[in-house]
């Protein structure tokens, strides 16, 4: 076991782990956060997706040693003084959830698309969701709301700028 200082959405925390425990079972069991979910333990499905240093990672299979003094951000420290993140709004107004149990690693993931690019046309939502060795998978098939939600936050954020 070591002591180990995690920055997760703003706020440093100290924690007694083994170094290789992954980073999603201590944001979940040790911090108590709830957003990062355990889907399939193999860095596949991306509901354990967070952001570290602005880019999204699969938490599963992210040693908790390995983190350092990064920023990390859960889909709880998107909303900011008690407003949600135009994200997680348009999830809720276009009523994207259905089982939910991808929503954190759909949402996380868009937010790191909306920061990168902030006005995306539907491929490059959906290249978002699907590039790479590790697509997000959803359950429920609710793919089609995901990428009108995603719209949605990018037309509001850009009203707000």
């Amino acid at each position: 076991m070591r002591s180990i200082t995690l920055r997760v959405n703003g706020r440093s925390h100290t924690v007694d782990v083994e170094p290789a425990t992954p980073l999603l079972y201590v944001l979940r069991n040790d911090l108590g956060l709830q957003g990062p979910r355990f889907g399939c333990g193999l860095g596949q499905c991306g509901a354990c997706t967070v952001i570290v240093n602005g880019e999204a990672v699969r938490s599963c299979v992210r040693q908790t040693g390995s983190v350092g003094a990064a920023e990390i951000t859960t889909l709880e420290g998107l909303a900011q003084n008690g407003r949600l993140h135009p994200l997680q709004q348009a999830w809720i107004d276009e009523q994207v959830p259905q089982c939910g149990f991808c929503q954190n690693g759909m949402m996380i993931t868009a937010t790191q698309l909306l920061e990168a690019t902030p006005s995306p046309n539907v491929v490059q939502i959906k290249a978002a969701f699907t590039g790479g060795a590790s697509p997000h998978l959803c359950r429920c098939g609710s793919y089609t709301a995901i990428l009108d939600a995603v719209q949605r936050a990018a037309t509001v954020m850009a009203k707000a700028r």
